[in-house]
């Protein structure tokens, strides 16, 4: 056999300048990585205080500090049904810093419904891991005349747009689901948009809006209290926080879900050591009995699935929404 000898190549200045800076930033990176956090770590809300997607940062913002040893530091930034604060997220800076609650409104319905929304779910963010799946629900004020299903239906479609519904924001997934049950049921009502579920549910208390279609975490409590009625769940099954609450399957509108979720995400190409150190605290906190425990108080239901699940999920749901924005011909701009 023939051997073929490489004549050996002296180092210039130049490669071992080359080497010496990729050495050094490897360096940099994994003592950043072994660092993180050194410092407090803010967690955006696209919604205003008192929603389904509050409720759950927040408990999960209060988990998380003493797992990762620094503050985690809640910002609400609501507006333009999540939109505003999902901007927000994906212009900070990608060092794990800025991270904030990803919604299937902020992920998927305000994406396809508003026409100037230039953002995209699967490049401009870090996708780390959906926390919590909660039900959806429609709910109406204790005084509204109609408060079971048959007559509900009847009502909507013998006054068609005489009723008003509130939504924790025009595009969100309140606002398309109660648009997909309008569908399904031929009926018809107005739309009311506020800036989150904390002010939409207040109004619908006071009854300036009888209809609302909820998260159940954000009307659970009024729901116990007697000041909402529900009238059918958007979900695969009964839950035991409402075990006499009917799904909308067993009322009769058998092709009708519509729970909605709350993950952690970050700007795009955050490194895959501070993904990692997030996922696997948030992962932490959620087998944690007393976390399980006040998100099933609010009527939500551990995911913690894994980043690659996590935006493969999002995918799906971009496409779910698609289809109904095309059938209600829905175009909002921000």
């Amino acid at each position: 056999m023939t051997m073929i000898s490489i004549p050996a190549v002296a180092p210039t200045e130049d490669t071992i300048d080359l080497a010496a800076a990729v050495a050094a930033a490897l360096a940099a990176s994994v003592t950043f990585a072994q660092a993180y956090p050194s410092k407090p770590i803010r967690l955006v809300i696209p919604f205003a205080p008192g929603g389904s997607t509050d409720i759950v940062g927040r408990i999960m913002a209060a988990k998380l500090s003493p797992l990762l040893g620094q503050p985690v530091i809640v910002e609400n930034k609501a507006g333009a049904g999540g939109s505003i604060g999902a901007a927000e997220i994906a212009k900070s800076p990608a060092d794990g810093y800025t991270i904030g609650m990803g919604s299937v409104s902020t992920m998927g319905t305000n994406i396809v419904a508003y026409k100037n929304n230039k953002l995209d779910p699967m490049t401009q963010f870090t996708h780390i891991t959906n926390l919590a799946s909660v039900p959806g629900i429609i709910i109406v004020n204790k005084n509204f005349p109609h408060q079971d299903y048959k007559s509900f239906v009847a009502a909507l479609k013998a006054n068609p747009g005489k009723f008003s519904y509130a939504s924790s924001g025009a595009g969100g997934v309140g606002h398309l689901a109660m648009e997909l049950f309008l569908v399904e049921t031929g009926t018809d009502a107005q739309h009311i948009a506020y800036k989150g579920a904390g002010p939409a549910v207040t109004d619908v208390l006071a009854g300036n809006v009888p209809i609302m279609w909820d998260n159940l975490s954000s009307s659970l409590a009024q729901i116990k209290a007697g000041n909402f009625i529900p009238i059918g769940l958007a979900f695969p099954k009964r839950i035991p926080q409402l075990p006499n609450v009917p799904t909308f399957a067993e009322l009769g509108l058998k092709s009708y879900e519509a729970d909605t979720w709350f993950g952690l995400v970050g700007p795009a190409n955050m490194p895959k050591d501070i993904v990692k150190k997030i996922y696997e605290a948030s992962i932490q906190a959620l087998k944690d009995p007393d976390t399980v425990k006040k998100l099933e108080e609010n009527g939500a239901f551990v995911i913690g699935n894994t980043p690659e699940q996590f935006s493969d999920q999002v995918k799906r749901e971009v496409a779910k929404w698609k289809r109904v924005v095309d059938a209600k011909k829905i175009s909002l701009e921000l």
